[in-house]
């Protein structure tokens, strides 16, 4: 089969691939002068930032899930990077350096590991509520971290220091506003939107946001801004020189004395990319409708730290501007990454010293477009109206992203999602069933008359540990009535229970023990297939009737009828014993037939 069959079979067709090739042309255009920084930011070489945009970037999209997910260094994975190597000479460029590439290999296996024993599963904690906090604190601090850019005004303060902190001594105690570098930046915004209106209105190819950069940075050039005057300085300031060498495979070495160390901080890089990547992908499958495979994303960007390691590349993961950028273009699949990295690595060997004279102010225009357009307005008030639990996390996660990290904010926000959720699962809802004299079974009501020979209790709900304390008071009530009211049988209906756990079954078993010593005839209704198999575990086949136990089995005919059926039949002929007849608990030949209403 040819490699067009295959792409046929895939429904990948000429125009999937054409959007691909302008969405990862354009997010190569902003990848080049971020890896430079972030590579700064991680306090190494410039160039192992290039490097991870290209070799990180492609084997994320090879083996990922995400369409649009564009993996490679990031300001938070570089801060967590400065922060590992900062017990190091860093004069010591060779033995920084090693140690760089020993993180990313560690921090790439411990990611593997977590794909392995497949605990991409718990992102499933990290609620929406969650999502859109982290959306919207995202788009703030890619606003408000560009504003020097835009304004041309160097950046003060330190890697360390908050985004707020480093914005606040950049505006107000650093150099004057640079009119040139407005001009831009307004200049970008503006055609930005221009362009991306004609886009949609004419139905056009997404080149708008690529176009936007090469206008600018033609702006830039005629005006002179962009070469140096008499005395070397330049109107606006441009994107660091970019080298003109690809990355080439390397085994770092490691160092004993070190490696606890360095494992700390790869830990720590391993978790938090993991979580910085998947909320984004998560936050733009929200938007594309995609489905995510979780733990190949997982196995995805621990592959590409790994393989990182071994090419000189700084550690990365999924990027929070540059993958908006991609989806924002036109993305369709994971080819849009290879085609960023491609382009990355073509960058880099033919045109690198005319990159060097993209202007910062319009990269800064365009993330604060991306920024503008990262959160989906609308779905944030529907949230932020629907309850004080939703808008509750939207808030504390946005300014915790804020005000101390994104990362902090997302893990803040999913133990937050955590703590809310136990209490809630934890409810046992428990309601009384009667059997009318219209002989309808339904939820007893006020002034519905008591059975005085047999209680029907609905039970719905999670039954794990954190649901025994009710289901205790539950039974324990239930008892009391058995005993003060001298009732003979008891229907409990399970059919609305899940997951039950050593802890519930425990004491339900209790109760079934300690009424049937009593005399009182307990019935199972509308057991379930996980219940059973708890049940058959613990071994209750050996002591509890099968004749007691009716599962949901039959789709057309109740299992709590059914048992209401075998109690009533009982009470008409106490003498059949536990052997009532089955065509009377089905039904066949009893004229009184009982009708099940919720």
């Amino acid at each position: 089969m040819s490699i067009s069959e295959r792409l046929k079979g895939l429904n990948y067709d000429a125009t999937k691939a054409r959007r691909d090739l302008v969405a990862g042309v354009t997010v190569a255009a902003v990848s080049l002068p971020q890896g430079i920084t972030y590579a700064l930011v991680a306090g190494v070489d410039p160039k192992y930032g290039v490097y991870s945009c290209i070799v990180v970037t492609l084997i994320a999209s090879v083996f990922g899930s995400s369409s649009h997910l564009i993996n490679g260094p990031t300001s938070a994975i570089s801060l967590l990077v400065f922060s590992s190597l900062a017990f190091l000479d860093p004069e010591n460029h060779a033995v920084v350096s090693e140690a760089l590439f020993v993180i990313g290999v560690l921090a790439g296996a411990f990611q593997i590991l977590i794909a392995v024993f497949k605990l991409g599963d718990l992102t499933r904690y990290i609620s929406e509520s969650v999502i859109l906090g982290f959306l919207v604190a995202a788009a703030l601090l890619i606003a408000v971290g560009q504003l020097g850019n835009a304004l041309g005004v160097k950046d003060k303060g330190s890697g360390r220091m908050k985004v707020l902190e480093r914005t606040y001594l950049t505006l107000f105690q650093g150099d004057a506003v640079n009119y040139r570098a407005v001009v831009l930046s307004v200049t970008t915004v503006a055609l930005a939107v221009a362009l991306r209106w004609v886009v949609k209105r004419f139905g056009l190819p997404q080149l708008d946001l690529l176009a936007v950069l090469i206008i600018a940075a033609v702006i830039a050039y005629l005006a002179g801004w962009s070469t140096a005057d008499r005395n070397g300085n330049l109107g606006v300031s441009l994107t660091a020189k970019i080298p003109q060498s690809l990355p080439t495979p390397h085994v770092p070495l490691v160092q004993l004395s070190s490696l606890g160390q360095l494992s700390e901080g790869a830990l720590a890089i391993a978790f938090i990319g993991l979580l910085e990547a998947l909320s984004i992908a998560k936050a733009i499958a929200h938007q594309s409708g995609q489905k995510l495979d979780y733990n190949r994303q997982i196995l995805a960007e621990g592959l590409a730290n790994l393989t990182g390691g071994f090419f000189q590349c700084v550690p990365g993961s999924g990027s929070v501007s540059r993958s908006p950028i991609n989806f924002q273009a036109g993305a369709m699949s994971r080819f849009s990454g290879v085609i960023t990295a491609v382009t990355v690595a073509a960058a880099v060997l033919l045109f690198a010293p005319l990159l060097h004279y993209m202007p910062r102010a319009a990269l800064a225009g365009l993330l604060l477009i991306t920024a503008a357009r990262l959160i989906d307005y609308k779905r944030l008030l529907y949230t932020l109206k629907a309850s004080r639990y939703d808008a509750g996390l939207v808030i504390i996660t946005a300014l915790t992203g804020v005000l101390i990290d994104l990362d902090t904010a997302v893990l803040l926000g999913v133990g937050l999602s955590i703590l809310l959720f136990v209490p809630r699962a934890a409810k046992l809802k428990v309601k009384e069933m009667v059997v009318t004299p219209e002989r309808v079974v339904r939820e007893r009501v006020a002034g519905d008359p008591v059975d005085p020979s047999t209680v029907i209790y609905d039970f719905e709900g999670e039954l794990f540990f954190g649901a025994a304390p009710e289901l205790e008071r539950y039974l324990e009530e239930l008892s009391e009535r058995l005993e003060r009211d001298d009732i003979k049988f008891v229907v409990l209906r399970l059919k609305r229970v899940r997951h039950p756990d050593v802890v519930v079954v425990e004491r339900i078993e209790r109760f079934l023990r300690e009424e049937t010593a009593r005399g009182v005839t307990v019935l199972l209704a509308g057991v379930q297939t996980d219940m059973r198999d708890v049940l058959r575990n613990v071994g209750f086949d050996h002591w509890f009737p099968a004749g007691q136990v009716f599962p949901e089995e039959d789709k057309e005919f109740s299992a709590t009828l059914k048992a209401v059926r075998y109690a009533h039949a009982r009470l008409d002929a106490p003498e059949a014993g536990a052997l009532v007849d089955a065509a009377i608990v089905a039904g066949d030949g009893d004229p009184r037939r009982y009708y099940y209403l919720v």
